[in-house]
Order: C-alpha cells, then sequence, then structure tokens
C-alpha cells in the first residue's frame, strides 16, 4: 500500500480537489512504478491521474455519511490543512 495516500472519507471536512488529484497522482505512480513519466508515457499517466481523481471523487460522493470521526482526530486534520 501506498503510505503516502491519506484516508479521504471524512463526514466533517470534504477532501478538496488537489487532497484527491494528490490520492490520485499516488496511485497511479505506485501501480505504474514511475515518480514522473517519460515523455512518450505522460500523455497516458496523465490520463490515468485523471481517470483515478474522477473515481475518486464520484465514490466519496456516493458513500453513506455515518462515519463519525474522534473530535480530537478531526481538529488535527484541520490544523494539517491550515
Amino acid at each position: 500500500m501506498c503510505r503516502s495516500i491519506k484516508q479521504l472519507r471524512n463526514t466533517e471536512i470534504p477532501a478538496t480537489e488537489e487532497e484527491i488529484r494528490a490520492a490520485a497522482l499516488q496511485f497511479v505512480r505506485k501501480v505504474s512504478g514511475y515518480r514522473k513519466p517519460s515523455k512518450v508515457n505522460e500523455a497516458a499517466f496523465e490520463r490515468a491521474v485523471d481517470e483515478v481523481a474522477e473515481a475518486t471523487t464520484k465514490l466519496l460522493k456516493n458513500l453513506p455519511q455515518a462515519i463519525k470521526l474522534d473530535e480530537s482526530v478531526l481538529l488535527m486534520n484541520q490544523a494539517k490543512r491550515e
């Protein structure tokens, strides 16, 4: 598992587009084995990042909001984003 991909599902503070794209980029890097693709592979790499980000956005919008997080975790996450 890619350790730098953080959990994005949170009922109190929704993930930003930037956070979703960063997670998609890390996923595609892990799967492809490229930190930065060559010029030949760049278009396919970027398209994959876009598609993973789109799928992630859809998933987060469609998940039920039944999860409840500890208030201290929420405050910690909020502080990280500021």
